[in-house]
């Protein structure tokens, strides 16, 4: 392997391991403004109950985003010199924008929202979680308005290959901007749902069926039972706001080597580009255009148009590897249909069994136990189709992927890349063993109630 593949492998592994818990920290903030609301306005103290672990694992996965996005940080210097040499004047401010409007709101009112019980009045512990709500969503906000910036380049002018502002407002709320933001709040929200879905039925199973576990399992179930319709219809919105500024990267998860009209949602196949073919394909006809044309017969470029001939008649691509977008988008799009079958079954159920005291099946409560983290499988397969489908550019047309990176040799980012890889393991590792220790707590406090099930339940 090259020092390219290296580095962007070392990139991907940094961004996999970060992602993880921002999408935690974005709908949890909310969530636990929530429970604060509805204890202050009840009193009740199974909202307070609640409140008091999940915001343990709140400040847990915040403090885990901090620390890996300090390593994103300063992985652009490191390996990707040339991005902030190109990039620098919009890439620059929108991270201080950042830093400034959200890191420093979520600093301020973290202490007061986990230490300010007993120290501070009820309202005021209220407002610092807001606060700290509102700061989640706004790092997101210009985070994601980067990185879309970088799909759908808007609002500069380019000098000698370097970008020049010209327009903030086209920067910010460039072309997929709206849609990537809405599909990341919604995917956050998405995971929590199911984290607390999946650990409240865990919980269950073991015998804590507390007011406290059955109030967090249907409120995540009525969320989950929301929010994926929502997901679903944005997905579509982002598809064709995709193939109409991104056509290479759809053609690429459809796996289409040539231009069809009434082309067919490909189920499976096994992509080779090396015969530009798919092998063992199963396909149903005119689906895929009516899904990325709302037209049966509408016409999706193939990847075959995504390529041109060097000067010296070598045929360069100029679409994204094949396979991990294929691949990766199913498991997305598989991921999202268990969530919508899971989340609806369980309402129906939980509606027709209300006034029962185990108002889901045992197959049910395992069901979620084994999709709580199903949220971060199908927002890492969603993340890799979209960084991946921008290959072989940066800077999606502008900036070529290979004049960005440093001049390491591959042995050095071999030798970090090997190093994160361990550290991280290690730490999600931990994450892991914190988060079911935290979620055992009460049940361990009580002896009588039965063992609990494996690990892999969970998982």
């Amino acid at each position: 392997m090259d020092a390219l593949v290296l580095a962007r492998a070392q990139f991907a592994l940094n961004i996999s391991f970060h992602i993880l818990f921002p999408t935690i920290t974005i709908a949890l903030a909310w969530v636990l403004l929530f429970y604060r609301v509805q204890f202050q306005r009840t009193g009740a103290g199974v909202y307070r109950d609640i409140y008091q672990l999940w915001v343990k694992v709140f400040a847990l996965s915040f403090g885990y985003g901090v620390v890996s996005g300090i390593v994103m940080s300063f992985q652009f210097g490191t390996n990707w010199p040339g991005f902030m040499e190109r990039v620098g004047n919009v890439a620059g401010p929108l991270l201080a924008y950042e830093v400034l409007t959200a890191f420093f709101l979520e600093a301020s009112f973290l202490g007061i929202m986990l230490f300010g019980a007993g120290r501070v009045s009820e309202r005021v512990q209220t407002a610092a979680c807001a606060l700290v709500a509102i700061g989640t969503t706004i790092s997101a906000f210009w985070i994601l308005a980067l990185n879309s910036w970088m799909h759908t380049p808007a609002g500069v002018e380019w000098h000698a290959g370097v970008a020049y502002p010209v327009d903030w407002w086209a920067i910010i709320w460039n072309p997929s901007f709206p849609y990537r933001l809405a599909h990341m709040l919604l995917a956050s929200g998405l995971t929590v749902s199911f984290l607390l879905a999946g650990i409240s039925a865990w919980r269950w199973l073991r015998g804590d069926q507390g007011n406290d576990v059955r109030r967090t399992l249907r409120d995540s179930i009525v969320i989950a039972s929301i929010l994926i319709p929502l997901q679903i219809f944005a997905g579509d919105l982002h598809g064709l706001n995709t193939i109409k500024h991104q056509p290479a990267k759809v053609a690429a998860m459809e796996g289409i080597w040539q231009g069809e009209r009434g082309a067919g949602l490909r189920l499976f196949a096994w992509p080779d580009e090396v015969n530009r073919s798919n092998h063992f394909e199963i396909q149903i006809p005119h689906v895929a255009s009516l899904i990325l044309t709302h037209d049966p017969n509408g016409l999706v470029r193939g990847l075959n148009s995504f390529r041109e001939t060097l000067p010296n008649g070598e045929i360069q691509n100029l679409h994204p590897p094949v396979k991990p977008l294929f691949f990766g988008f199913r498991v997305m799009v598989g991921t999202g249909i268990a969530m919508l079958l899971c989340s609806w079954s369980a309402a129906f159920f939980w509606w027709r069994r209300r006034k029962r005291s185990m108002p889901l099946a045992k197959s049910q409560l395992i069901a979620f136990a084994v999709m709580t983290l199903s949220g971060w499988l199908a927002t890492l397969a969603g993340w890799y189709v979209t960084e991946i489908g921008r290959q072989p550019f940066l800077v999606y047309g502008f900036l070529p992927t290979e004049q960005a990176v440093a001049g390491h040799s591959a042995a050095v980012v071999g030798l970090s890349f090997s190093t994160y890889l361990l550290v991280y393991l290690l730490l999600l590792a931990v994450y892991l063993k914190v988060l079911l220790v935290l979620a055992g707590k009460n049940i361990k406090a009580n002896p009588k109630r039965p063992k609990a099930p494996a690990l892999p339940v969970l998982l």
